[in-house]
């Protein structure tokens, strides 16, 4: 009698540990969503910033608020759209705040020898253009660091905003350059909480809406976010590369000019020290809306958002009294901290 030995494969049994898995596909949604969690983090900044000063302050949300809100930020938002351009490519632009100083100097003593408005305000935005133009031709054709080249046209357009004038220059009260500024009633509130914007605001919204459909709905916006990704790739599939980073510190240049055309209207004067450090607080506003500096993710409408979280504080700050102007350079800093951090962290998980 012989023995019959039966071998039976046993399958294991393998235990998935649900809270991980759980855990890593949240991680994969966050890392795959991180310019949405970004522009969230800002939106969720702003949103605490309003509550805080309504409990504190009152009379933070009404018309007035908002309306002076979008008017005085509306050239800190041009120019924010400008960098985030820049910046979603991996460079950076340091001439913007001197572009606005030449170019309002320089535009308003045009008007003041009676130059047609018209006129006037095509040349405030070529300046910008030329100063882009340059600072793209040294980035890209001599291969100059975005930095160092952009500092050079910084100096260089204060430089000569100083050579034209080292006073302040005033627009005439009857210039047609200051209807730029003129607001307009679109809600009727009680006693002066009136909903007004100014044609200053609509440009700044139509520079959005443009710029959102550049980057979000053409071959320019996807090579954009390609370079900053990875530029060596972008060139290898075949996209242009060199004349897309060129237009990306053009149209810098150009926002920088017409921000300066709202700015100026709404002072009605240009001075060779106006926009210092205007620069650095566009640059923090685009990365308080979740861009990399290091480019390839990003949001236009986060830095939308960041220019408006910039703007918020600054009167919160007012509305307190009691705390000091330079706290606001303290804060913003702190902000920019909390916001680095967070783009690390999406960047670990992303990798």
């Amino acid at each position: 009698m012989s023995d019959t030995t039966t071998n039976s494969t046993a399958t294991p049994t393998v235990e998935v540990d649900t809270d991980d898995a759980g855990r890593g596909g949240l991680r994969r949604v966050l890392a795959r969503h991180s310019d949405a969690v970004s522009t969230g983090a800002a939106l969720l900044i702003f949103l605490a910033m309003v509550v805080y000063g309504q409990l504190a302050y009152g009379r933070i949300i009404q018309y007035s608020t908002l309306s002076n809100l979008l008017i005085n930020n509306a050239h800190l938002v041009i120019l924010a759209v400008g960098l985030t351009f820049v910046i979603l490519t991996g460079g950076i632009d340091l001439s913007v705040g001197a572009v606005i100083a030449l170019s309002s100097v320089a535009g308003v003593m045009l008007a003041q020898q009676g130059v047609p408005w018209w006129l006037v305000v095509a040349v405030m935005i070529l300046i910008g253009s030329t100063v882009g133009l340059v600072s793209g031709v040294l980035v890209e054709f001599f291969e100059m660091q975005p930095f160092i080249a952009t500092l050079a046209m910084m100096f260089l357009a204060r430089g000569l905003a100083s050579t034209l004038s080292t006073v302040p220059e005033r627009l005439d009260p009857d210039s047609p350059i200051k209807e730029f500024a003129h607001p307009f009633k679109l809600v009727d509130g009680e006693k002066v909480n009136d909903l007004v914007v100014t044609p200053g605001v609509m440009i700044a919204t139509a520079v959005v809406l443009t710029g959102l459909f550049l980057l979000r709905r053409t071959r320019f916006g996807r090579t954009v976010y390609a370079i900053g990704g990875s530029e060596s790739s972008a060139d290898l599939m075949g996209l242009p590369v060199r004349s897309t980073k060129l237009w990306v510190y053009v149209i810098s240049g150009t926002l920088a000019g017409v921000a300066a055309l709202v700015y100026t209207s709404r002072l009605g004067s240009a001075q060779n020290i106006t926009g210092i450090g205007w620069e650095l607080d566009a640059i923090a506003a685009v990365v308080i809306g979740g861009t990399l500096l290091t480019g390839g993710s990003g949001s236009l409408l986060g830095s939308v958002i960041g220019a408006l979280v910039l703007g918020l504080m600054v009167v919160l700050i007012t509305r307190d009294g009691g705390i000091r102007p330079e706290m606001t350079t303290i804060i913003t800093g702190g902000i920019l901290f909390v916001f680095v951090l967070l783009q690390r962290a999406i960047k670990g998980r992303r990798a």
